[in-house]
């Protein structure tokens, strides 16, 4: 269990570093793209989904590591156990979808929860800066206006 534990904190850790870099860097580099403003939203929906992916394959990897190497719990439903197959319920899980047809048993459950909880924390962080993004280039010259 203490491993489980372990890998929750580091988990949540690590991607919100991946996701706090990922929007610091939109940051930093939208200013500078040479792309009409409104198309600069799609660059941050883009990078947010990258961003999404990247985390998700991070705890899918930890999940993998856990029940084959360090042997705490399983993923009941999968017809074999394979990297794919934590990857698919990791999507699942971060993204709160839930289908319900793989798993976890034993002590990897804490692993689910916080996967949970952590992705639903990210991805209202990627809409937040959606949105502070919409805000930003779609109404960027409109003050300048004279009515």
């Amino acid at each position: 269990m203490l491993a489980v534990v372990t890998s929750c904190v580091l988990l949540i850790a690590s991607t919100t570093l991946i996701h706090y870099e990922v929007l610091r860097a939109l940051n930093a580099g939208l200013p500078l793209l040479s792309i009409p403003k409104r198309s600069k939203l799609l660059v941050v929906i883009f990078a947010a989904f990258v961003a999404h992916g990247m985390e998700i394959g991070v705890y899918g990897l930890a999940l993998f590591l856990l029940i084959k190497y360090a042997g705490v719990g399983t993923l009941s439903g999968a017809p074999d156990f394979s990297f794919a197959s934590c990857l698919y319920f990791s999507a699942e899980t971060y993204t709160s979808l839930g289908f319900g047809d793989l798993t976890p048993v034993g002590p990897v459950r804490l692993l689910a929860g916080t996967e949970a909880l952590n992705g639903l924390l990210l991805i209202g962080w990627s809409a937040s800066y959606a949105y502070i993004a919409m805000e930003r280039f779609w109404n960027a010259g409109k003050s300048n206006r004279q009515p």
